[in-house]
């Protein structure tokens, strides 16, 4: 009976243990798109870059699929700087963590068009696959659909 005992207190403490550490994951992820989204918005492009994984994957529903860091970077900066914002759609991001490897973020979010007297899309999906790496968080896969 003792040893029933100590075995359903490991499997209960593993739970709990399993849970605050998704729960520090899902703050941190959080956390990423937060700082990320803010230097996308303020077209700080050393720290977009800093985020991006060098073998970055980026699939857009209307632009295809760029795999090349400054392809990527370079179209940020001539066709979102100062011209598009985004907003993530509150409570919308779900985190799951990739043992071994990162995490993956499913949520919601829209653009707005400064172009276009700031006009709102409708909120889109997206996914990043974030990879846990020696140097910190990195976006690694992206897919985008509007």
């Amino acid at each position: 009976m003792k040893h029933i005992m100590t075995f359903s207190m490991m499997l209960f403490l593993s739970g709990t243990l399993g849970v605050l550490a998704q729960s520090d994951l899902t703050n941190t992820i959080r956390k990423m798109d937060s700082l990320y989204f803010k230097a996308y918005n303020e077209c700080d492009m050393d720290t977009q870059a800093d985020f991006y994984h060098e073998d970055i994957e980026f699939y857009h529903d209307s632009g295809g699929l760029v795999t090349d860091k400054q392809a990527l970077l370079k179209s940020i900066e001539e066709n979102i700087c100062g011209k598009v914002s985004r907003e993530l759609l509150e409570g919308s991001i779900e985190v799951s963590a990739i043992p071994g490897f990162g995490a993956v973020a499913i949520g919601k979010h829209s653009f707005i068009n400064h172009m276009e007297g700031d006009s709102k899309s409708e909120p889109s999906k997206f996914v990043v696959v974030w990879k846990d790496t020696p140097e910190g968080w990195k976006i690694y896969r992206v897919i985008s659909l509007h």
